[in-house]
């Protein structure tokens, strides 16, 4: 057992089973108000939840008097997304009771499997960026390092995809109908968020002219608190996510007066604030909400921190000794000029002394080398909604172009000017989140290098010791020890618990992938999670999976970049070659896509219809049934990834090379036993490197090679379609209605968008990804040289852990240290 889990006891709650079902009898009778024989799965779910959330709250006061009492520096991770997952058997297996609740459960007529089934996995996020949040909340509550999330509590989060006749539907998901048992309401933790109003110069009472922004709108922004049980359940840190209140909720006049809409017109306008995730910014009115929401939480999440601060501390000089901020991405930029204005117009500052505090507290992680993924938002939105950060960002700009105007050039200039003066005046806010942070960080060596050389080379240029590398990780926790039982306990039984704190120690199964016994090991446990993953396709989709065929992932946001167009090509390609040789003997295929695309991102959609009407053709089709299935799961989550990940053989990742910032579901398929099928891109290359060029399937051009081409001007898709047969009639069938008899046309802008310019270069790389993915499936009908790789896959991950990459930014970027928790009774 991890000398983690030694003790029995955690505060005054007892850790045995009879303990356990104790708890989830009083609970369920105290708390949620019923009797056992009247009890539904869903209240045993939130009985156990909450007892299971008692046996944390005593080491979550622990963790906070230690930080307290040591003055100790904490890291604020700011992130739009928090793709958190369902919690009761991560904090279940994070405590160490997974078998303690089972037997519990067991005792009182129940399965633990039926009850974790009831909890739904909020939608927080929309795919890598959220989910690599959550993962890093994770390490650093695991290696004891003082950290707060904070977000927003999004009250239907992104959406619930539904297909109707194949096309994406998106429905709201509710995931707080039922309650969240492990969220604490903190309606005492308030703050005023402002908006539009007007600037006026007052001197206060020193006589010095300062600025106040009046003439508001207000929202207030509430708290609701998270624990964030780290492994062994030593440190708890939290996650604090922001719901918007109406300053003021009702108003009884416009009701006395019948005008019943008007009375809480006013209340639901300010909380649509924190109520969906993203909204659609295809219109002005979608576009001015998503900016609010980003300076509602970043506004908030700073007055929060300088309260806390404050409360120990006289002055700003010891701020970025005591705060350490993570921009995850550009969408919480705007919070530097919010502590700006804080510092400068609340606290009274002058402005180098702010801007020396505010560089000195934020880093910013990059996530995407696209000029137009870059945020920016129109300067006259942010002098209509945020006025006063308008004119901060504006000083900034000034002094900052005021100190290079000696060595830079008019372009020059222009390109690292946080004002985009061509047509319609922009913020850039990357330009802000760069020029704000003292350390700016990529999250793959490739994309690093990439930043360095493109969206940021005048920047890389005048501060070169301003952008490090942090390639991205994930936790072994969730993504193997939880996700895949059957693998964890082979691994375990042969190497110890170690790894699961230490992943490096993974390294260790190298010498046993030649071993016949191992091997056979690996293969079943395998097999056991394909078989579970072929009952839920079938019990979902109603598809038969042969679950000895090659399982070939590709699950991940719906994106033209992440080319899930080329694995449909190659599919229909694929499908033709079985119908023309129905005497050959082919590597049976099952091929798995999940993931959802935005709502207002047309071509994506049409992606996904092209899926499920290739998926219909193919499925029907009794001269290629038993070597050829293609599905596309709806409604792709963190659990749903958690069901896939462990029964995947071929992880597709396929982006165009230069564009995949690194990169995280690439990790879990491996840590799981895939083999990668993928192009140099992202954290490929770093992959490629620790599992070895000979077990992985790297294929296309490289990031240099797609830069060259694009930049020749020579690359003509219409010639690569005419001299390649094979792509010529898969697009052929595409366009001309084989796929939509009801709509031949349908899928005619796919064809057009690959013909007339092809910017993500799928036509470019067909051919050699074809050859590639044969050769795997080549590989596969040798059962002993396949598991043989895979085991060197899962060996070779450990460096990927966010255990690795926080220890990282800890050290290198936050300089913050491990704090161990106290333990007493409050006073």
């Amino acid at each position: 057992m991890d000398a983690r889990f030694k003790s029995r006891e955690i505060g005054r709650k007892a850790l045995d089973v009879d303990a356990l079902k104790r708890s989830f009898v009083e609970w369920l009778v105290y708390s949620v108000g019923k009797d056992a024989r009247a009890a539904t799965r869903r209240d045993w779910f939130n009985s156990a939840a909450l007892a299971v959330r008692d046996r944390v709250v005593d080491r979550w006061m622990d963790t906070t008097r230690a930080v307290y009492a040591a003055d100790a520096k904490r890291i604020y991770y700011f992130s739009m997304e928090f793709l958190i997952g369902r919690l009761l058997l991560n904090n279940l297996s994070n405590l160490g009771l997974v078998e303690e609740a089972r037997e519990a459960l067991d005792r009182l007529g129940l399965r633990l499997e039926e009850v974790l089934e009831m909890e739904p996995d909020p939608a927080l996020g929309n795919g890598g960026l959220g989910r690599l949040a959550a993962c890093f909340l994770d390490s650093m509550a695991t290696r004891n390092l003082p950290g707060y999330g904070y977000g927003i509590r999004y009250e239907y989060g992104l959406f619930e995809q539904e297909f109707d006749h194949g096309w994406q539907v998106e429905t709201p998901d509710n995931w707080l109908r039922f309650g969240n048992p492990w969220e604490f309401a903190r309606p005492e933790v308030l703050y005023p968020v402002h908006f539009y109003g007007h600037v006026e110069r007052v001197r206060d009472g020193r006589g010095i002219e300062r600025a106040q922004w009046t003439g508001t709108d207000m929202v207030h922004a509430m708290a609701f608190d998270t624990p964030v049980v780290g492994y062994g359940g030593e440190t708890i840190n939290t996650l604090r996510l922001w719901s918007a209140r109406a300053a003021h909720d009702f108003s009884f006049s416009d009701f006395n007066d019948g005008d019943y809409l008007k009375a809480v017109e006013g209340k639901v306008l300010s909380e649509n604030l924190s109520r969906v995730l993203y909204p659609n910014d295809a219109t002005e009115v979608g576009r001015e909400l998503r900016l609010k929401q980003e300076y509602f939480f970043t506004s908030a999440s700073i007055q929060d921190i300088l309260r806390r601060y404050l409360q120990h501390h006289r002055d700003f000089d010891s701020l970025p000794d005591k705060a350490a901020i993570q921009l995850n991405d550009t969408h919480p930029a705007i919070g530097i000029a919010e502590l700006m204005r804080l510092l400068i117009d609340q606290h009274g500052l002058e402005w180098e002394h702010a801007w020396d505090v505010t560089r000195r507290t934020f880093s910013y992680t990059n996530h995407t080398l696209l000029p137009e993924a870059l945020e920016s938002w129109p300067v006259r939105l942010l002098e209509r909604v945020l006025p006063r950060h308008m004119q901060i960002i504006y000083e900034i700009n000034a002094r900052f172009l005021n100190q290079i105007k000696s060595h830079a050039d008019i372009s020059t200039i222009q390109r690292l000017s946080l004002i985009d003066e061509n047509g319609d005046r922009r913020v850039r806010m990357g330009n802000l989140a760069f020029l704000g942070s003292h350390k700016v960080n990529g999250v793959s060596a490739l994309h690093t290098d990439l930043m360095r050389k493109t969206v940021f080379a005048d920047f890389h240029r005048e501060f070169p010791d301003r952008i490090t590398n942090k390639t991205n990780g994930i936790t072994p926790r969730r993504w193997l020890l939880q996700a895949n039982p059957a693998l964890s306990a082979l691994i375990t039984s042969r190497i110890g618990a170690g790894w699961v704190m230490d992943l490096e120690q993974l390294g260790a199964l190298r010498e046993r992938a030649d071993d016949p016994v191992f091997r056979e090991e690996f293969r079943r446990a395998k097999r056991q999670n394909k078989k579970r993953l072929a009952a839920y396709i079938t019990r979902h989709l109603k598809v038969d999976i042969d679950i000895d065929s090659l399982f070939d992932v590709q699950v991940k946001r719906i994106h033209e970049y992440k080319r899930q167009l080329l694995n449909l090509l190659q599919t229909v390609a694929l499908y033709n070659d079985i119908r023309d040789n129905p005497t050959r003997e082919f590597v049976p295929v099952t091929k798995i896509l999940a993931g959802k695309a935005a709502p207002a991102y047309t071509q994506a959609k049409l992606i996904i219809k092209l899926a499920n009407d290739i998926a219909r053709v193919i499925n029907q089709d009794p001269v290629v049934k038993g070597r050829l299935r293609l599905v596309m799961l709806p409604n792709y989550n963190v659990t749903q990834a958690e069901l896939i990940m462990p029964a995947a053989d071929l992880s597709e990742q396929i982006s165009t090379a230069g564009m995949e910032a690194s990169g995280t579901g690439n990790m879990k398929l491996a840590l799981n036993g895939a083999l990668t099928i993928g192009t140099l891109d992202g954290a490929n290359v770093e992959m490629r490197d620790h599992v070895g060029a000979e077990n992985i399937f790297i294929f296309g051009m490289n990031a240099a090679e797609v830069q060259e081409l694009r930049q020749g001007g020579a690359f003509d898709p219409r010639q690569v379609v005419a001299t390649n047969p094979r792509l010529k009639r898969a697009l052929d069938m595409i366009g001309s209605g084989i796929f939509s008899p009801d709509d031949p046309r349908r899928f005619q802008p796919i064809v057009d968008s690959l013909l007339n310019g092809d910017h993500f270069l799928v036509t470019a790389d067909f051919e050699d990804y074809c050859n590639t993915h044969a050769t795997a499936a080549e590989l596969y009908r040798s059962q002993d040289e396949w598991t043989a790789k895979a085991i060197l896959n899962t060996a070779g991950m450990g460096w990927f852990s966010s255990d690795r990459t926080i220890m990282d930014y800890a050290t290198e970027i936050w300089n913050v240290a491990p704090v161990l928790p106290m333990t007493g009774d409050a006073d």
